[in-house]
């Protein structure tokens, strides 16, 4: 199973870049017409500054409030959609733990620590013929967990480098990837004990984002997450 942000990549940075150039086509217009005097020039060139990105806010909008919000099973792929190529992640395991790091140095949650074990896969299938093998850098990605009430969870800074003491650093979800390559990062978050039915929510932490059509980081736009409930116990060590 997977599921992909934004739906059609490369038509919503389309849409979005040509909002763009015509909102400041029409700008040109307007003040060519102000210089010169025509108030029809200007009429038609404040009148398209304004119908354009309203036209687009519509569009934006219109597609957010029809989405549904998603929750993938352990194994399932949430992709996000580059122009020519797609990086997925998917949940590889999970564990719990009271304490992380050395026998003798351990971090202790304040709640109880959840490790994840997020996949990253540059998936080969997705590139256009033209893209070639060249290295892929992923965009800026925001991971919470989030409870069945609401509340959000980011990674615990003190239990990543506990986990990094006791296993050795880890990649980057940054990591650039070619064609085919993957690897798991342990993610680690404190969550109190009472924390019932977590997801995963991996987004773009891009502002742009925002502004494309069909993406999940646009107003109103339903989130796809990953769940945790039947995921695979890992063993990587911890108390």
């Amino acid at each position: 199973m997977s599921e992909f942000t934004p739906h059609l990549a490369p038509i919503a940075v389309l849409l979005f870049l040509g909002s763009v150039l015509l909102t400041g086509a029409s700008a040109i217009v307007f003040f060519y017409g102000a210089l010169h005097m025509s108030r029809r020039i200007a009429a038609i060139g404040i009148s398209s500054v304004l119908a354009v990105p309203a036209s687009y806010l519509a569009l934006l909008v219109a597609f957010s409030l029809a989405s549904r919000e998603r929750t993938l099973p352990p194994g399932g792929w949430k992709y996000f959609c580059e122009v020519d190529c797609h990086i997925g992640y998917s949940v590889a395991g999970m564990q719990t733990a009271a304490a992380i790091g050395p026998e003798l140095q351990p971090v202790t949650a304040r709640g109880e620590f959840v490790i994840v074990g997020l996949k990253v896969w540059f998936d080969e299938s997705t590139i256009s013929p033209t893209r070639g093998n060249g290295s892929l850098t992923p965009n800026v990605r925001r991971v919470v967990l989030v409870d069945d009430a609401g509340r959000s969870y980011g990674e615990s800074s003190s239990g990543d480098a506990a986990f990094a003491r006791a296993h050795g650093e880890q990649q980057p979800l940054s990591e650039p990837l070619r064609l085919g390559e993957s690897f798991t990062r342990q993610i680690v978050f404190d969550v109190p004990r009472d924390a019932r039915s977590l997801r995963l929510l991996i987004t773009e932490d891009d502002p742009q984002s925002h502004l494309l059509v069909g993406h999940e980081n646009s107003p109103f736009h339903k989130k796809i997450y990953l769940g945790l409930q039947t995921a695979p116990a890992m063993s990587v060590g911890v108390s």
